[in-house]
C-alpha cells in the first residue's frame, strides 16, 4: 500500500537571519500545509537543504516535524546521502524518530554505476523496516536510475515500493512503468508534469509548487484520480508558468523568495544559495499574481 496518494510537499526549511532553523516558523508552516489539503510532508529533502545541515541538525528538522504533525498525514524523510553508511545511520533514526518512510536520493557527486545504485540502495533498504521511495533527479546527481535498475529493485527489495521521478523524461517513466507491470508508487518529481505522470499510473506528486498552493495541487492530483481528467488538465495548465518561475534560478531560491512574498516565512537560504536576481523576482511575482496567490 502506498505511503500516500496525492500532493506531498517537498517543504522547505525555515532558517533564522543568523541561518539557525526557526523551529516556530516549521511548525507554522506544518499547520499551513496541512489546513490546506497536503497529503504527506517530506522533510529534508533537496527543498529543505539538508544537504547544507550537519547530521544533528538534519534529524532535529525530522523529529521536530514527526512531533508536531502528530499522525495527521504522514511524513516522509529525507535521509538520503552520496555516502551509503551515512544514508544508513540518517534512515535508521529517521525510523526511530517516527516517520512513515524515506526518501532516498541517488548518490551525488560519486555517479555509481547501476550496479552501484542497486547495492547502494539495497544496503539502505535492508537496514530499516521502512517503507522507501528512491529519488531520480539527474540533473542534480548526475546519476539516473535506469528503469531496469528501478524495477530490479522493487522486484528484489521488500521495501523498495516507489519512486519519486524528476528525471524530466516521460518516455523514461514510461519504461519503468513497463519494466515494474506498474507494481511501484510512481510519484511525479517535477510540478510541470503531474497530469502527464498521472496519465501513467502516478500516484501523485512530491511537490515544490504545494509549499506556495497546496490546495490547488492536491486537487490536480485528486480530480484525475476521480475521473475529472478535464479539471486536472486546466489547473496544471493554470501553473504551468508558475512552475517554470520556480524553477528559474535553482530550488529553492525562487520558492523561499515566494513564501516571503506571502509572509509564511522569512526567505533565508543557506550558502551556497544566494539570493534570487531582480529580474526573476519580478518574473516570479507576475506568475504569481497570474494565478491568484499574491
Amino acid at each position: 500500500m502506498a505511503i500516500f496518494t496525492g500532493a506531498g510537499v517537498a517543504l522547505i526549511t525555515p532558517f533564522k537571519q543568523d541561518g539557525s532553523v526557526d523551529f516556530d516558523k516549521l511548525n507554522e508552516i506544518l499547520d499551513y500545509q496541512i489546513d490546506n489539503g497536503t497529503d504527506s510532508i517530506i522533510i529534508t529533502g533537496t527543498t529543505g537543504e539538508a544537504s547544507t545541515m550537519s547530521e544533528a541538525e538534519h534529524l532535529e528538522c525530522i523529529r521536530a516535524c514527526v512531533s508536531h504533525v502528530k499522525g495527521r498525514v504522514p511524513v516522509i524523510a529525507g535521509s538520503g546521502s552520496n555516502c551509503t553508511q551515512t544514508a544508513v545511520e540518517l534512515t535508521k533514526e529517521a525510523q526511530k524518530a517516527g516517520v512513515d518512510g524515506a526518501l532516498i536520493v541517488t548518490p551525488y557527486y560519486n555517479k555509481a554505476t547501476q550496479n552501484g545504485l542497486i547495492e547502494h540502495f539495497t544496503t539502505v533498504a535492508k537496514a530499516t523496516d521502512l517503507p522507501i521511495i528512491l529519488y531520480n533527479v539527474p540533473s542534480r546527481t548526475g546519476s539516473n536510475i535506469a528503469p531496469k535498475t528501478a524495477a530490479t529493485l522493487v522486484k528484489s527489495v521488500d521495501n523498495i515500493i516507489g519512486i519519486k521521478e524528476a528525471s524530466g523524461n516521460i518516455s523514461q517513466v514510461a519504461e519503468i512503468m513497463y519494466e515494474t507491470q506498474g507494481d511501484i508508487d510512481l510519484y511525479s518529481g517535477n510540478d510541470d508534469q503531474i497530469v502527464p505522470i498521472m496519465s501513467l499510473g502516478g500516484k501523485g506528486v512530491i511537490s515544490v509548487l504545494s509549499n506556495i498552493a497546496p490546495r490547488d495541487t492536491h486537487d490536480m492530483v485528486m480530480k484525475y484520480l476521480e475521473g475529472d481528467v478535464e479539471t486536472s488538465r486546466k489547473l496544471q495548465m493554470k501553473y504551468l508558468e508558475l512552475c517554470n518561475a520556480l524553477f528559474c534560478e535553482v530550488n529553492p531560491i525562487p520558492v523561499k523568495k515566494a513564501m516571503e512574498l506571502m509572509g509564511l516565512c522569512g526567505g533565508t537560504l543557506r550558502l551556497p544559495l544566494t539570493e534570487m536576481t531582480k529580474p526573476n523576482v519580478e518574473r516570479l511575482q507576475r506568475a504569481m499574481k497570474e494565478t491568484g496567490i499574491l
